[in-house]
């Protein structure tokens, strides 16, 4: 098998910057997985796996580079002595699925022994981390019944509320939403719990999500939340705040050149379409919150779990996210430099000055 697929995608150049790709393979349980370990300067690598569709083994190498990096910015931020990591599993959830699969992955996390700790993302969940823990000893994000932290969806949520706070305070001199009209794209595991702080905290909501059923659920709890049928129609509408919480790449160019929002912050991964969007975003005057930043909650909570969990803990380290949040703003501000490159450079800042520290022998 080469190292580089058919299309010209260069592992070792793309991924330059990565300490590791293991490529897993496993016929019998039709298991194809990839787990990228970007660094390890700050702790074992800690990020999620995603089981995902990928039209094509280059996507996926693509995807989980972008995410593992994205990782180590996300728990350097965040204050966690963890590195960034992640995993994909090629393939539909819903078809492939099994026991069996699971079990033959976390077999295969399990022989980088402890370099990498995976949890849920996109297309997984506890209950698949509990089968995973079967064979692997370095998983997070167990079901409550195994002693676990559950959904971690539910402070990736609180923690984006915080940002968001921070941004409103930024932009509109209070820390809240209360008047404001928020777009949420995506009211899946996150955006539903992000909609419920919107609501209570007195914002009006509009929704949008690819999957109708997910819509129906927020409505029958919400039923002042708007829907629109598309996030082309949500982008234009006239909101306040644009969340987007579903996928990556949701800020491009064409995105811009509709938005009438004055901030935007959001849950998912890897918002900007391209390098270069974070200028035309303050050139918009359009204030970003830095997504790995904001959605570091779902992250505390899992690494909350390697220490015995507790979710009032977990959630005091989530409300952090406001502080930190803030401080970004206020070194763009001082530094003359987009927020996207402020959060990256107080993550570097923490990676390079305790990364620093590991290197020191102690006997």
């Amino acid at each position: 098998m080469s190292g580089v697929p058919s299309s010209g995608v260069d592992v070792f150049e793309l991924g330059s910057e990565h300490e590791q790709v293991v490529f897993c393979n496993d016929r019998a349980t039709g298991l194809r997985a990839i787990i990228a370990i970007h660094s390890t300067a700050l702790g074992p690598a800690l990020g999620g796996t995603r089981f995902y569709p990928y039209a094509s083994t280059d996507d996926a190498i693509v995807d989980v580079l972008n995410l593992s990096r994205g990782m180590s910015y996300k728990n350097a931020l965040a204050g966690l002595d963890l590195g960034g990591g992640k995993a994909v599993i090629i393939g539909d959830p819903a078809e492939l699925k099994t026991e069996a699969l699971l079990r033959a992955y976390g077999r295969f996390v399990q022989s980088l022994d402890g370099r990498y700790f995976t949890a849920c993302d996109v297309g997984t969940f506890s209950e698949d981390m509990d089968h995973i823990a079967r064979e692997c000893d370095f998983v997070t994000g167990r079901t409550v019944a195994h002693g676990g932290a559950g959904d971690s969806s539910v402070l990736t949520a609180f923690g984006t509320f915080q940002g968001m706070r921070a941004a409103a305070e930024q932009a509109w001199g209070e820390p809240t939403l209360a008047g404001r009209t928020v777009g949420v794209a995506g009211v899946g595991k996150v955006g539903r719990h992000l909609v419920r702080h919107l609501i209570e905290d007195g914002a009006s909501v509009v929704v949008t999500d690819v999957h109708a059923p997910s819509v129906e659920a927020i409505r029958e709890q919400f039923p002042q939340v708007t829907a629109v049928a598309t996030t082309e129609e949500l982008v234009a509408s006239e909101i306040d705040v644009y969340a987007p919480c579903a996928m990556g790449g949701a800020i491009s160019d064409e995105v811009l050149d509709v938005l009438s929002a004055t901030i935007i912050c959001g849950a998912a991964n890897n918002q900007l379409a391209h390098p270069g969007v974070e200028k035309t975003i303050e050139e918009r005057g359009v204030l970003y919150a830095p997504d790995y930043c904001v959605n570091s909650g779902g992250v505390i909570q899992v690494a909350d779990e390697l220490e015995g969990f507790s979710f009032e803990r977990a959630q005091q380290r989530a409300t952090g996210i406001f502080e930190t949040t803030r401080k970004v703003f206020e070194l763009a501000k001082a530094d003359g430099v987009t927020t996207a490159e402020a959060a990256d450079r107080l993550a570097e800042r923490r990676m390079r000055e305790v990364g620093r520290l590991r290197g020191i022998h102690l006997g």
